[in-house]
């Protein structure tokens, strides 16, 4: 068998590099206000050619006039310095050399020491909510545990799930912690007794037994029901729960309610995305009979090319190698006060055409919103689908029916049968509407709620309702049925 030796070949390739400023860009169209506010001020500390205006001061065209004049030659002619020639000897270190400097040259500024707190006051209070192990062990400290029983409570609060239930047996944890079963036992008794009620318990039937012992319910027709008929409630069958407990129907549906109003997963009130904070990009508001956009530029720091770093590159008085590091330096901050205003226009551009293919709901609320989609928006605005689509990501829309995310108004949708478009998110509200409306003792079904939208014009098979109504989070018809 001849063998084989290593051979050169030369073959050819196409592949798509980003360039810095071109990942940078995109990472600023693509980020909501908060997080923009971020990047700002990260590359307001990397760059000392930056400064921040204050918040009243200049327009992002105004920040644009000031950066076209302040392409500086070296040719210009020198001015007189102010500071002695040994000031400017070393620049490896340009941001702390001259932070100083241009503290003073700013405390001239409008921009007070009030604006500025209350500017602040907005970021200091985005705390992080307590997470569930912080509430619990807090509460610990104040328990009466032993050495011992204080470490299986440690234990035991680092086992929870995230519905806060403990999933395993006790014997199974006190083998895996090393500790005695009595002290898991009196650790796990003590924690059923914490804030959120329910929480530590092994499952959902004994989660609600617990919340009803705690308000002293435990004796209740909605305990029994939950400890005797739980298989039963779970499907929701009350005639025949009725007959089991032996009691009126109308009895049970009280105690059915009442367990409605307990919570079913007490850890999960405390999950991360629990307190998110959301900052609406753009508002959208009618003022008489004109609809008028308003970008949100509170939480955007505005930004400007130093003065005195260009009048120090017009002095002549740098060496090359640190004029070239002010002039990158320049360079990219103009850059970067360009990307600001490109992802601004572009934002306010992709809200005009939504406030005009969307004209209806802005007018009237949710059931006139229609089919969209991202590539019709681009077209008209001149940019590419992924512009949009990083454009509206993360980002939410102010309007008078509400906060929504951009991305709720690009929809697919049916035609009904005058012509008309219907997005889906229309028909979801209609189903909502309908069932709202409808006899508790005689519920639609979905056939039923398929005729009630074709009298509407609006065509749509069984299983799509079905399919919106389960979305939606609403029972089907046999678990919505009341009976009296």
């Amino acid at each position: 068998m001849a063998s084989q030796g290593f051979q050169q070949v030369q073959k050819q390739t196409q592949s798509l590099v980003l360039a810095p400023q071109l990942r940078q860009s995109l990472k600023i169209l693509q980020a909501p206000a908060l997080e923009l506010r971020n990047t700002i001020l990260e590359e307001l500390q990397a760059n000392p050619a930056l400064e921040e205006l204050p918040m009243e001061g200049v327009s992002l065209e105004q920040q644009s006039g000031d950066n076209e004049s302040s392409n500086t030659e070296d040719d210009e002619k020198p001015k007189e310095l102010e500071m002695g020639d040994d000031d400017y000897s070393v620049l490896s270190n340009l941001n702390e050399e001259f932070r100083e400097y241009f503290a003073q040259e700013n405390a001239a500024s409008s921009y007070t020491r009030d604006d500025a707190e209350k500017r602040q006051h907005f970021f200091d209070s985005l705390t992080s909510e307590t997470s569930l192990q912080e509430h619990l062990l807090r509460q610990a400290d104040l328990a009466e545990l032993d050495e011992l029983e204080r470490a299986a409570m440690d234990y035991l609060v680092g086992s929870l799930d995230d519905r806060g239930f403990l999933t395993s047996s006790l014997s199974d944890l006190a083998l895996m912690a090393n500790l005695p079963l009595s002290c898991v036992q009196t650790a796990s008794e003590a924690l059923k007794t914490f804030d959120p009620a329910g929480i530590g318990t092994a499952d959902l039937q004994d989660c609600l037994l617990q919340q009803l012992k705690l308000q002293g319910r435990e004796k209740s027709l909605a305990a029994r029901i939950v400890k005797s008929q739980f298989a039963l409630l779970l499907r929701r069958r009350i005639p025949e729960i009725a007959r089991k407990v032996s009691t009126p129907i109308d009895d049970v549906q009280k105690a059915l309610e009442e367990i409605a109003m307990l919570d079913p997963a007490p850890g999960r009130k405390f999950g991360e995305d629990s307190n998110r904070v959301i900052v609406p990009d753009v508002r959208v508001e009618k003022d008489g009979d004109e609809w008028h956009i308003h970008l949100n530029n509170d939480y955007i720091p505005r930004l400007r090319i130093s003065n005195s770093y260009k009048d120090m590159i017009a002095r002549g008085i740098l060496n090359s190698k640190d004029k070239e590091y002010l002039r990158e330096k320049i360079r990219s901050g103009k850059f970067l006060i360009n990307s600001i205003e490109q992802r601004q226009q572009t934002i306010e551009r992709i809200t005009r055409e939504i406030l005009t293919f969307q004209h209806d709901f802005f007018e009237e609320g949710v059931s006139k919103l229609r089919p969209l989609t991202m590539s019709q928006v681009a077209t008209v605005v001149g940019v590419h689908e992924t512009t949009v689509s990083r454009a509206i990501a993360n980002k939410f829309i102010e309007t008078p029916h509400g906060v929504f995310e951009f991305k709720y108004f690009f929809t697919p949708g049916y035609q009904g049968n005058n012509g008309e478009a219907v997005s889906n998110k229309s028909v979801k509200d209609q189903i909502a509407q309908i069932i709202e409306g409808e006899d508790p003792a005689k519920p639609f079904s979905d056939q039923g709620i398929v005729g009630i939208l074709a009298e509407k014009d609006i065509k749509i098979a069984r299983r799509t309702v079905a399919k919106y109504r389960e979305e939606l989070g609403i029972l089907p018809t046999n678990l919505r049925r009341r009976y009296d």
